[in-house]
C-alpha cells in the first residue's frame, strides 16, 4: 500500500465546483449580421450627410461674443507690452505701499 493511495488524480479544479463545461465560449456573429450592420453604418452616414444644421444666434448673441474678444484682446494686448522687469517693479511698488500689517514676521533667531 502506497502512502498516496487515497490522493485523486486529474487536474485541479477551480473555486466554486464549477467544471471546464462551465466556461461559455462567445458566439461568433454570423456574416449577414456583420454585412446587415455595415449597410445601417453607410446609410446613417449618407443621412448624415443630407442633413446640414445651421447655428442661428441673436443680435444679442453675436454682439456679446463680440465684446468678449475685444476684451480678450486688450488684455492680451495689455500683457504683452510689459517686460518682466516692468512686471516685477510694479509688484514691488504694490508691496512698498502695502502696510506693517501685510509683513512677513521674523521668525527664528538672527
Amino acid at each position: 500500500m502506497s502512502a498516496y493511495d487515497h490522493v485523486s488524480g486529474g487536474s485541479l479544479k477551480f473555486k466554486g465546483g464549477g467544471s471546464s463545461s462551465s466556461i461559455k465560449k462567445k458566439k461568433k456573429k454570423s456574416k449577414s449580421n456583420h454585412e446587415k450592420m455595415v449597410k445601417a453604418i453607410e446609410s446613417a452616414s449618407d443621412d448624415h450627410r443630407k442633413v446640414t444644421q445651421t447655428i442661428h444666434k441673436t443680435d444679442a448673441e453675436r454682439k456679446f461674443e463680440e465684446k468678449k474678444r475685444e476684451r480678450q484682446m486688450e488684455r492680451v494686448s495689455k500683457a504683452a507690452t510689459k517686460s518682466h522687469k516692468e512686471r516685477v517693479a510694479e509688484f514691488n511698488n504694490k508691496l512698498e505701499h502695502l502696510s506693517e500689517h501685510h509683513d512677513l514676521p521674523k521668525v527664528g533667531p538672527g
